[in-house]
């Protein structure tokens, strides 16, 4: 794994970023170029080259594994530039209203679906640098909060009621999403505030990162604001808003309908493989960094992406296509219920044929963990 050519594939999501250029050098219909690559040209390369179910050495140390580190901590750099570039140069260029709308809903499929999966992975490091990398590349969606509802939050209580994150069984995708941002939002701020509180510190206290997260997001726009006036941040917030709506949707289809048994007195059984569900398509794993190994991310959240696990269907759940095709589906419920409702139905006979009520679980009904 020491060598560039075995990371090489994972670097392929660095096409993104030539085809956004091209798309604002044409302008018209093309610029819709990069959505049509990151969720139909990678789609296409799923079905031409199938599944890969292999696993690396887990064990693997940080030093076999700089070609891969280097693609999330160069990526940060290289949005900042475009993101920003195009900030200043499309309000001063003469593209219409759809085509300024195209180029930026562009860039919110990039830094949606690149940047805040680099950031995922990043804010997990225990590295300083990686950890702030994460951080900027969050702020740039204004979406700085999702590092504390992620590691405080959705990782502690997945697959229970006080996890926002967790689709429930039947909830169409359109009824997720503002409970989504509401709940998010409010969740990761008490549980900043709750840890402040058991060291005797009040919510205002500047070891608070919300502090942090505010400065940086309020840096950023104020930026936009420099180099493209007030539509310039009109930009900025639009990209934003695109980015925040694709890691929503990959939030959705990542454990629709999984939940953890309920133990009785709020007590919940532990996180296994089986409260993600895991996809094992090469080339959209390859552009999402390993992120549909999503059942062995919740075993080993701080295990780096080339090295985390796929799991057979007898430990983990299967998604029938990758993340691109899934997130579509996930738009139209009741497309999205007639492929994943039976799914879901048949992974509670396979791991809790002992559950005959399953009402609490489908309305969050059960207690919140203690």
């Amino acid at each position: 794994m020491t060598r560039f050519t075995s990371a090489l594939p994972f670097w392929l999501s660095l096409v993104c970023l030539p085809a956004s250029l091209f798309a604002v050098a044409k302008g018209g219909i093309w610029v819709l170029l990069v959505p049509a690559v990151t969720w139909w040209l990678f789609a296409i390369i799923d079905a031409v080259v199938g599944l890969n179910t292999a696993n690396e050495d887990p064990s693997t140390p940080d030093a076999h594994l700089f070609w891969y580190r280097a693609i999330t901590l160069a990526w940060f750099p290289l949005q900042f530039l475009w993101t920003f570039g195009l900030i200043w140069y499309v309000p001063r260029a003469d593209y219409g209203f759809w085509e300024t709308v195209g180029i930026f809903f562009g860039v919110g499929v990039l830094t949606g679906t690149i940047g805040i999966n680099y950031s995922h992975e990043l804010m997990h490091q225990r590295n300083r640098v990686e950890r702030w990398l994460g951080d900027l590349l969050l702020a740039m969606v204004l979406y700085s909060h999702f590092r504390s509802e992620h590691l405080l939050v959705h990782h502690r209580h997945v697959g229970t009621p006080l996890d926002p994150v967790t689709a429930r069984y039947n909830e169409g995708f359109h009824r997720f999403y503002p409970r989504v941002l509401g709940q998010s939002l409010t969740s990761s701020f008490k549980a900043e505030a709750a840890m402040l509180a058991r060291r005797g510190r009040p919510w205002w206290d500047r070891g608070n990162p919300f502090w942090r997260y505010w400065g940086l997001q309020s840096g950023f726009l104020l930026l936009a604001l420099l180099l493209g006036g007030w539509e310039g941040v009109a930009l900025l917030v639009f990209q934003a808003g695109v980015a925040i709506w694709q890691l929503e949707l990959v939030n959705y289809v990542e454990h629709y309908g999984l939940t953890r048994k309920h133990l009785g007195e709020g007590r919940y059984e532990r996180v296994r493989p089986r409260h993600s569900w895991n996809a094992n398509q090469k080339a959209s794993n390859w552009l999402l960094i390993n992120l549909q190994r999503h059942s062995d991310h919740h075993s080993r959240p701080d295990r780096r992406f080339p090295l985390l696990q796929t799991h057979a269907e007898d430990a983990a759940p299967q998604l029938p296509a990758g993340y691109p095709v899934m997130t579509v589906a996930a738009m139209i419920p009741p497309l999205w219920k007639r492929i994943m409702n039976p799914r879901v139905k048949a992974w509670r006979r396979q791991f809790y044929s002992e559950i005959e009520d399953w009402h609490p679980y489908d309305k969050g009904l059960n207690p919140g963990p203690r």
